[in-house]
């Protein structure tokens, strides 16, 4: 099969052209995961879906295409998963990655949660897999996978980035991709328009629970001075509510004169009240998000606990 057939749906001209459907979109996507596309095709198609805008059938089926794949690999399958927690932002603004410590809580509450992605163009203060390494909250519940690991077709198409000097809709597909099949996932966008755009793509293919937050550069990773927007699905009903913010407060979320060391902050030897409540604030949205039976303030109560207890207690049973 050719990408030519999609490229000439998507660019035919004005009043011709039209977005692709949902299985199109499938199709299309499992010819450029079998890298039988040509880059000339495939780049006219990424970049006409930008300036286009993609569409939630798009999204979907692009999303569905390589979920498609990943079923077939057992290294996938054979894991499982109760929270997923992609990894993709990009930005030069990030700071350090607080929310790896409101992942670990997450899994000594009990769950599995599993980190996946890929971060360019950062410095090494928001280097995740630094972090990871520097607090060893990896194990006991927490995994992370590297992108280029997972599916190194993914990488090159990510990867393009460089090449064509725009992010294309892959970053929002891997985003959506939940390669373990999680039971639910948390997503983290840069540009707020993409939270509905992501929660109605994740409703086409049947995913029942899932948060989107407009996080800090990207990752889902809450300001707790400020009300945050979510979106998403709740037992497969779409929702879009509101969690007030924890805090007085009127520091950015990641203030370049006061950088924090998540490793300090997680042992101790760092006191910071408004790191400890972005921490605890990220972890009681994932919380909700994989929990979703008790009132939200039950998972700010049990963050934290857990946060208090983070380095006296077990891993618990959800």
């Amino acid at each position: 099969m050719s990408l030519a057939p999609f490229v000439r749906i998507v660019a035919q001209g004005k009043g011709r052209a039209r977005a692709l459907t949902q299985d199109e979109a499938r199709d299309a996507m499992t010819v450029i995961l079998a890298g039988d596309a040509p880059p000339e095709a495939l780049g006219a198609l990424l970049m006409v879906l930008r300036m286009r805008g993609e569409t939630d059938a798009e999204i979907s089926g692009f999303t569905a295409a390589l979920r498609d794949a990943t079923q077939q690999n057992p290294q996938f399958t054979a894991k499982r998963v109760d929270l997923d927690w992609p990894c993709y932002s990009a930005g030069r603004t990030r700071g350090a990655p607080l929310f790896a410590l409101a992942a670990k809580l997450v899994a000594l509450a009990g769950y599995r949660v599993a980190l996946h992605g890929y971060n360019s163009n950062q410095g090494t203060a928001a280097d995740l897999r630094r972090t990871l390494q520097a607090t060893g909250l990896s194990g006991e519940g927490l995994s992370y996978s590297a992108l280029e690991t997972l599916n190194p077709m993914a990488f090159r198409l990510l990867n393009l980035r460089e090449e064509l000097g725009l992010r294309s809709c892959i970053n929002t597909v891997l985003r959506m991709w939940n390669p373990f099949a999680a039971t639910a996932s948390v997503q983290g966008v840069f540009h707020p328009s993409y939270r509905g755009l992501q929660s109605r793509a994740a409703a086409l293919l049947g995913d029942r629970n899932l948060t989107v937050i407009k996080g800090g550069g990207g990752e889902f990773e809450r300001h707790p001075a400020k009300d945050t927007a979510i979106f998403g699905l709740h037992n497969g009903i779409e929702i879009n509510t509101l969690a007030s913010a924890l805090i007085t407060d009127t520091r950015r979320l990641h203030e370049p004169n006061q950088p924090i060391d998540p490793a300090a902050l997680w042992n101790g030897t760092l006191k910071d009240s408004f790191a400890t409540a972005t921490v605890i604030g990220t972890a009681a949205l994932a919380l909700w998000t994989v929990g979703q039976e008790k009132p939200f303030a039950k998972y700010r109560a049990q963050a934290s606990e857990l946060w208090d207890a983070r380095h006296t207690q077990e891993r618990r049973t959800p």
